[in-house]
C-alpha cells in the first residue's frame, strides 16, 4: 500500500463510497462508532489538530444532534425526566447519540475527502465523462479558500472607508449584508470570467487532455478489491448484529457472523490510517538507513 494522498482518483472514490453507502444507509451503532473512529484518527494522521474550526464545528454538530432528538422525540420506556409534560426519556438520549456520532463521521470523511481530492483529481476523475461537471466542481472547491480570502478584502476596504461598523449589533448585521452583497456580485462575475475564459480556450470542444496524468498500479486495483470485497462481506453480515432504541435499548450480537461483519467494516473504516503508518514506518526505515 501507498499513501491515501498517491492513490489514483478512481480508487479513492470507490473507497470512500463504499465506506460511505454502508454509514449512511444502515442504523447500527457499532458501525457508526467504528466509521467515527476510522475517520477521526484518519483526519489526525493526515492533517493534525491544527483545524480547530473543524473540530468545534464537529463538536456542535454532535451536540446539537443528540440534544435535539430527546427534545422532539419522546418514545422509550426509560424516563429520566419530565419538561413541560413532555418525558425526556433514555432510549431518546441514546439514539440521539448514535445520530451524531454517524453526522460527525460522515463530515469527517467528507473533509478528509475533499483534502484528497484535489482540483487536477476531480477533472481527471471527471474531465472523461462530463467536462461541465468537471468544470462546476473544480471550480466550487477553488472559490471556497478564495471567498474567504476576498471577504477579509472586502471587510478592510469597508473598515479603510469607514462603512464596516461593529459598535451595535444592528450595524453589524448592516456591515455584513453589505458584504455579502459584494461577495455575491464577485462571485457571480468571476465564475462568469472563468466560463467565458474556458469556451474561448475551447474547453468542452472535443475529448481533452489532462494536465497531469495519474498512475493506476497494483496499489489502486489492491484497494479497490478490498473495499469492495469488506463492504459486501459488511452488508451480509449486518443483519447479525442489530441495535434497538425503541420502546428499550436492545444490543443482538448473534455469533461469529456479527463479529465478521464488524470486524471486515473496522478494517475498511481504518484503511487510510493502515496505508498512512505504513508509509510513516517506511520512511522513518528509510531515513535510518541514509
Amino acid at each position: 500500500m501507498k499513501g491515501m494522498k498517491e492513490y489514483n482518483p478512481i480508487s479513492l472514490t470507490v473507497y470512500f463510497l463504499s465506506v460511505m453507502f454502508i454509514v449512511m444507509f444502515s442504523m447500527n451503532t457499532f458501525i457508526f462508532l467504528l466509521s467515527f473512529l476510522g475517520a477521526l484518527t484518519s483526519y489526525i494522521i493526515l492533517k493534525g489538530a491544527k483545524e480547530k474550526g473543524f473540530m468545534v464545528l464537529i463538536l456542535l454538530s454532535f451536540l446539537t444532534s443528540s440534544l435535539i432528538n430527546p427534545i422532539v422525540s419522546h418514545n422509550g420506556v426509560t424516563v429520566l425526566f419530565v419538561v413541560n409534560d413532555n418525558p425526556i426519556t433514555l432510549e431518546a438520549f441514546l439514539y440521539g447519540i448514535s445520530a451524531g456520532v454517524m453526522i460527525t463521521a460522515v463530515m469527517i470523511m467528507f473533509r478528509i475527502y475533499t483534502e484528497l481530492m484535489t482540483s487536477e483529481k476531480l477533472l481527471y476523475l471527471f474531465g472523461g465523462l462530463s467536462p461541465k461537471l468537471a468544470l462546476i466542481l473544480s471550480m466550487s472547491l477553488r472559490y471556497i479558500p478564495l471567498f474567504g480570502r476576498q471577504i477579509k478584502k472586502v471587510i478592510m476596504a469597508q473598515k479603510a472607508s469607514g462603512q464596516y461598523n461593529t459598535e451595535s449589533f444592528g450595524d453589524r448585521i448592516k456591515s455584513g449584508v453589505r458584504v455579502f452583497s459584494v461577495m455575491v456580485t464577485w462571485a457571480l462575475e468571476n465564475g462568469i470570467i472563468t466560463a467565458d475564459s474556458m469556451t474561448a480556450r475551447g474547453y468542452g470542444a472535443m475529448k481533452r487532455s489532462r494536465y497531469k496524468s495519474f498512475r493506476f498500479d497494483t496499489a489502486d486495483i489492491v484497494l479497490i478489491i478490498l473495499s469492495i470485497a469488506l463492504a459486501c462481506v459488511t452488508v451480509y453480515c449486518l443483519e447479525a448484529t442489530q441495535t434497538l432504541y425503541y420502546p428499550k435499548v436492545e444490543i443482538e450480537i448473534n455469533g461469529l457472523k456479527a463479529y465478521t461483519g464488524l470486524f471486515s467494516f473496522g478494517a475498511l473504516a481504518f484503511l487510510p490510517v493502515i496505508a498512512e503508518v505504513k508509509e510513516m514506518i517506511k520512511w522513518k526505515y528509510l531515513k535510518l538507513k541514509i
